[in-house]
């Protein structure tokens, strides 16, 4: 089979050599896309506290919709993935479109369910009458851009699944660096054009957002050839979405209890006072730096799995799981080390309020000592899905949180406070890691023993 013309075989050569080709670039792309909200607060802080507060209304229904984008892009890789290391090359261009199609529909939907929704979904939300104008400046075009946030995420899927994560990794990088020139020129209106202020923010996001749309798609289909003709047979396509949405749903559940399980940790937290909330949020800016790492080997690992199972090689899937374990241990360590070390002056370049110092402070001198778990807990959701096997991941994503975690928080928060807390939070990755690696190590294990117990019937 010869579909990609610029990704070198996953499915032979060293399993730790290819993921840290893979997820290299995926590190400097995932910095990029953190950077989007960070840009926009800045430079829209500069307008007042009113436009702040409208954007800050706006953030749990943008990653709501977020989580349907990554979503369906792990529905989309993880099939893929598997027809590209079967060597189906027919069916990795279906699904490739046929996906592009469902994300089309979602995001049409989103948009027309989104514009008739804006005032009641907000006042629901607790938005003030008075911020409500703003809240619409910000939703209306970034709602009419829908289709420019989930769409390329299937096309940046679709390549991270036949191995090619340094594109992705470039065109997300430079649609970052493209909003941080075009959010200040729209937001206070330089160069000639007209002030737009918190509109123009979002404006931004959808033009940068379209250059994605347009670049990957373009390398899909003229580069790595991936882009059948759309077929229109109803039948064909539900087959398609039906292998899509078979990941696709349950990650976006996964994706749906993290950003609610963090409301109600901020709320517990919130008895402490709004110091300790303070605190707690700089600690939380800072922990996904941190983990930057584990979330570019999470990218990657999916389609990794998802190649070498189509491919039949279980013992590739075997070893991966080794090297994961293996790493995970090492960083984690590292980076727990790291933070020990240097958490308070990194916590004094956001505050030098003592209360807040302290509280963050805690959070990354005790926490750190759990992010090999943490590490695990996502690497083995990734390689879940990319077997086409979303339950596990679901399943541990819903034990980590609201099975173990939210239950010892409430327990540590009541009996021990911050501290408590903090040892619940360390506590569930620790847990969740340790069963995640034997999940995943008992699920590769057993692929490989009914494929030694079907070759000597196949031979014979």
């Amino acid at each position: 089979m010869s579909l990609s013309k610029s990704s070198p075989s996953l499915l032979e050569g060293s399993v730790s050599g290819h993921l840290q080709r893979l997820a290299l670039p995926m590190v400097w792309g995932i910095l990029a896309v953190m950077s989007f909200n960070i840009v926009d607060t800045y430079f829209v802080s500069q307008l007042g506290s009113a436009p702040l507060a409208a954007m800050s209304f706006t953030f749990p229904v943008v990653m709501v919709i977020n989580s349907f984008s990554i979503g369906l892009g792990a529905g989309t890789s993880s099939a893929v993935a598997r027809a590209y290391g079967a060597g189906d090359v027919g069916n990795v261009r279906r699904l490739v479109t046929d996906a592009s199609v469902l994300a089309l529909l979602i995001s049409l939907l989103i948009t027309v369910a989104g514009l008739l929704s804006i005032r009641p979904l907000f006042s629901l939300l607790g938005a003030s009458e008075e911020l409500m104008p703003l809240i619409e400046d910000y939703m209306v075009p970034w709602y009419i851009g829908t289709i420019f946030v989930i769409v390329p995420t299937i096309a940046l899927s679709a390549l991270r699944a036949i191995g090619n994560s340094a594109l992705t990794g470039r065109i997300m990088v430079g649609v970052a660096l493209f909003n941080v020139i075009l959010d200040p020129i729209l937001i206070f209106g330089l160069l000639g054009f007209p002030r737009l202020e918190l509109q123009g923010a979002a404006i931004a996001t959808v033009i940068v957002r379209a250059i994605s749309f347009f670049f990957a798609f373009y390398y899909l289909i003229r580069r790595e050839n991936l882009v059948a003709a759309p077929q229109w047979h109803f039948g064909t396509l539900v087959e398609s979405w039906r292998k899509v949405l078979a990941v696709g749903l349950p990650a976006v559940l996964t994706n749906v209890i993290i950003p609610m399980a963090g409301g109600v940790v901020v709320a517990l937290v919130a008895v402490h006072g709004d110091e300790a909330v303070a605190g707690l949020g700089v600690a939380l800016r800072i922990e996904p730096v941190a983990l930057i790492i584990f979330y570019a080997l999470s990218a990657v690992v999916g389609p990794f799995m998802g190649q070498n199972a189509g491919a039949g090689n279980t013992d590739r899937l075997r070893e991966t799981v080794s090297v994961l374990a293996r790493f995970c241990l090492i960083l984690g360590t590292g980076l727990a080390v790291l933070l020990y070390l240097i958490g308070e002056p990194v916590v004094r370049l956001f505050s030098d309020s003592p209360e807040v110092i302290a509280v963050a402070v805690a959070y990354l001198s005790l926490v750190p000592f759990s992010y090999a778990g943490y590490g695990f807990v996502m690497s083995a959701n990734a390689a879940f899905n990319g077997l086409g096997r979303p339950l596990p991941a679901t399943m541990i994503s819903f034990l980590r949180v609201l099975g173990i975690y939210l239950p010892l928080a409430w327990v540590g928060n009541y009996f021990w406070g911050m501290t408590g807390l903090f040892a619940a939070t360390a506590a569930s990755n620790l847990l969740l890691g340790a069963l995640s690696w034997w999940w995943l190590r008992h699920d590769t294990s057993k692929r490989s023993a009914e494929v030694d117990t079907t070759e000597p019937l196949s031979a014979s």
